[in-house]
This record gives C-alpha cells, structure tokens and sequence, in this order.
C-alpha cells in the first residue's frame, strides 16, 4: 500500500501477463464462460438500494397470492439453490404445475424467460405466476394491485423506490426484478480456475470440461451462465429436446409429452423446442429437465449424451462431467427473511 499509483499499475499488468501465461489451453477457454460479479439491467429500471429492498419483500410475500399461500420464494426459494427442488412446483391449494421451476440464480443472464420462453425478461415473468390459477391464482392484476394499497407499508416504500403514486403492476415488477437481478452467484471452483488458479478444480473436472466442449455440448451451454449466447433481450436461445428419439431414455423419461415452444408460437417448427437452461449450480438444483423426471444429475449427463449428442458416454467421461458440472456451484448471496409490511386489524385473503 506504500507504492505508487504508477507502480501499482505496472506491477498488477506484470502480474496479470504472468498468470495468462500459466494458463493452459484449456483455462485459455474457458476464459469465455466467466460469470461476471454484475447482471446486466435494463435502462428503464435501473437499480437502487430502495427498489431492490422493495422487490425483495414482495418476492417473499405470500400475499401476492389468492389465499395468501404462495410467494415466488415458494418455488424459487432463495435461501437454497433458486428453486424448490421438486419435479413439479405447488401453487395455490396444493395444485401442480406441468413443468419443473427454473432456478433463479443468474436468471439475470437470460434472454427470454420461462422454459419456452413466453416472457421476453425479468419484468415480464414477474408478472406471469401472480394470475397463473395454479401458481398464485389472483383474477387479474388489478386486484394484485388493490391488495399491494391496502398494505400500509408498501406505500412509503413504492414512493421512495419510484416516486408517489407510483403502485402498479409495472413497478411491482420491476421491483421484483432488481431483487433478482441481485441473485447471481459467480466466483465458483471453474471461475477461479479460468481466472488463472490450477488447483481450483480437480483433474477430472479438468477433462470433464475438455470432454463437454470436444463433443459439443458447450455449442448450446455457452456464455458466462452455460445457457447459450448473449442475445437481445426476448430473443431466446432455444433447441429441441429430445433431438434424438431412438433411445430408452425417451419413453422412460416421458420427454416428448411437452410440446414446448410449440404452446406459445402454436408452430410445428416449435414443437419439443425449449430455452437452453443454465448450468451454473446444476449439482443443486435437482430435478432435471422440464419435466424434473430425472432425479440423479450423472443420469442426466448421460440422458443428454443420448438424447442429444447420440453418444453412450462412457462411465469414466460421465464421471468427469459430473465433476466438472460439480465445480459451477458459485458463491450463494447471503439472505436474510425480510419483515413484511403489516396489515392491522384485518385479513386480506379468505
């Protein structure tokens, strides 16, 4: 700390040349795939401290819901991996959904929303679940709005974080979406190894990583979150699942019964195409797939190997994606509950 700005400068570049020139090829690759600390935001919501705390309160209130049952921390729960962890999530009066819940972590780095990707952004999910009649069940979003202004608090809280008058469902979602722009988790095993840190990762997850890029899987989980390019936003980056249905795996998986893509564009180009899910975290977020059907994450690597690639993966090169999947857990941001604006004297679900 007694050195120059000059001199620091000059030594941090001579440091940096030396680690880049430590790497091997492979660290040199993976270079590209490198979470970043930050999620991008859209200009028109822009975050501030005010807006996030209010997000976060409304992420976790239940009372978003018809019977005041469900919140999105019910199937996206983040004081564990972003999800709920079952194949299929529960909305209001115990109902299922078709589909297994997304993680929330990094769904910042997304270009489209949902797994067929029917919301364009963060914005626009936050709106969907709250008049799903098996998430949250609530008529329509007016009366999601007029519950939110029979909560005291929540006002004071709406004006600091856009201004008076200010509580609709625009806002609401936006809120809601620079909390969970805040909800990334970089800094993982593979991160710090290509950043430069050999002893990061094991040697097999090493070769676990060579192995998924030498046979193609890293041609769809590319980019920072392993879930495809970066795309304008609502441009999804989507791929058939199953592509190849010769196989075990399709009929005792079920993995045809979802159409996909197919129930938003209502086009046969569509049918069985969903977004390329994010792999960051993957070792906690079980089940896999759509449908949650696969339980175990090696089963998995080796569905994908077959479904997708027509290749038997060999138990040694599924344990070495298994390893290597295992090292893209990241650094969790830490939670705490938040106290939730009270309502007093009365009740607002029946």
């Amino acid at each position: 700390m007694f050195l120059s700005r000059g001199l620091v400068v000059v030594t941090s570049a001579v440091l940096a040349s030396q680690f880049a020139y430590a790497k091997t090829p492979a660290q040199k690759a993976a270079t590209a795939f490198i979470l970043p600390s930050k999620a991008p935001e859209p200009a028109d919501n822009i975050s501030n401290p005010a807006k996030v705390e209010l997000g976060k309160q409304l992420f976790f209130d239940p009372r978003l819901s018809k019977d005041g049952t469900v919140s999105c921390n019910s199937c996206h729960n983040v004081m564990s991996s972003g999800t709920d962890n079952r194949p299929t999530s529960a909305g209001i009066s115990g109902q299922l959904g078709g589909r297994s819940a997304p993680t929330v972590f990094n769904a910042a780095f997304l270009s489209a929303q949902f797994w067929d990707g029917r919301a364009a952004s963060l914005e626009d999910q936050a709106k969907g679940p709250l008049t799903n009649p098996i998430e949250m069940g609530m008529e329509n979003h007016e009366v999601v709005i007029a519950r939110v202004k029979k909560i005291d608090g929540y006002k004071a809280q709406f004006e600091k974080a856009f201004g008076k008058n200010s509580i609709n469902i625009d806002n609401l979602a936006k809120a809601i979406a620079a909390y969970e722009r805040t909800l990334i988790t970089p800094n993982s095993p593979f991160d710090q190894w290509a950043k430069g840190d050999a002893s990061a990762i094991s040697e097999s997850a090493q070769r676990g990583f060579v192995k998924m890029t030498e046979i193609g899987c890293t041609s769809c989980h590319s980019g920072p979150a392993f879930s495809g390019p970066r795309l304008p936003i609502g441009t999804g980056f989507y791929q058939k699942f199953p592509t190849n249905t010769d196989n075990e795996y399709v009929k005792k998986y079920d993995l045809m019964a979802d159409i996909g893509r197919k129930n938003v564009t209502k086009m046969d180009v569509d049918a069985n195409m969903f977004r390329v899910p994010t792999l960051r975290n993957i070792a906690i977020t079980a089940p896999y797939f759509h449908n949650g059907k696969v339980t175990d994450l090696k089963e998995a690597i080796k569905v994908m190997g077959k479904t997708q690639l027509n290749k038997d993966l060999a138990q040694g090169e599924v344990d070495d994606i298994y390893a290597f999947l295992n090292t893209l857990t990241g650094s969790i941001p830490a939670q705490t509950m938040p106290r939730l604006s009270k309502t007093e004297g009365t009740t607002l679900t029946p």
